[in-house]
């Protein structure tokens, strides 16, 4: 097996199984119909956003952080972001007793057997929504605003940038969560990927345009330097004609 078709593999299972999208489908059912009961008009909206709309999302196994994020649209505005992100928990201890809550500020998290919810209390607003920020305040979010751009930059690059994102998710899951996950995918998102054509490229682009002297954490800036070593060492062994030493090395990047 080559480098090119090691990563188009890896990239491939880097996707929800069937199982697990039934499962995710069948809890966001369950977590509407309960939001209604318990609320009913004092919520105005609720949907789901983020990378599992984008289709970002990796599957537990190869992120355990992997989560649902949930916007809880309130219909009555007027009290701190602490009085919602109190009702959001209240609410989940009543239909979720038995599984883990806890305020990961700005949400509520809630962890059932097969994936994390990240409940998300929020009012309209002018721009869109407001959301609860991590120092406690009011923040303007439109927080599906990002997935036309992401789609867009997919359907240009040969749809090579979502599994490209995937596959660097992995690592960076791996890795200790180097960077913020969704600040990453915007990264990702910008960059120019002139001349890549497979996925090889594509991923190792990424890992080009880090600049670890750009990084002020020590323990961050070593991941970024290992990553481009490996990859570094993987070209050479493939200019040198050593295709199975090249894909031995990239699993250290993506096992």
């Amino acid at each position: 097996m080559s480098v090119l078709s090691y990563l188009d593999k890896r990239a491939s299972e880097a996707v929800l199984s069937d199982a697990e999208k039934r499962s995710i489908n069948t809890s966001i059912t369950t977590l509407r119909a309960r939001l209604i009961s318990y609320f009913g008009k004092n919520v105005a909206e609720q949907f789901q956003f983020g990378s599992s709309t984008r289709g970002t999302i990796l599957p537990r196994k190869m992120d355990e952080g992997s989560d649902i994020d949930y916007m809880i649209v309130f219909s009555e505005s007027g009290y701190t972001p602490q009085t919602y992100l109190d009702r959001v928990r209240r609410f989940a201890e009543a239909y979720y007793s038995r599984s883990e809550i806890k305020q990961s500020s700005p949400t509520i998290v809630l962890e059932l057997n097969h994936i994390k919810f990240d409940l998300v209390p929020a009012l309209k607003s002018y721009y869109a929504y407001q959301i609860v920020g991590h120092n406690g305040e009011w923040l303007d979010s439109n927080p599906n605003d990002f997935n036309e751009t992401l789609t867009a930059k997919n359907n240009q690059e040969l749809f090579k940038i979502k599994p490209t994102i995937r596959l660097v998710k992995f690592w960076n899951a791996k890795n200790g969560y180097v960077f913020d996950s969704y600040s990453f995918e915007k990264w990702i998102v910008g960059l120019s990927y002139w001349g890549c054509i497979n996925q090889t490229q594509y991923l190792f682009n990424v890992f080009d345009s880090l600049n670890p002297y750009s990084i002020d954490t020590q323990w961050r800036r070593e991941k970024v330097e290992r990553a481009k070593r490996i990859i570094a060492t993987v070209r050479q062994y493939e200019q040198d004609g050593m295709p199975y030493s090249a894909e031995e090395e990239v699993k250290k990047l993506i096992p």
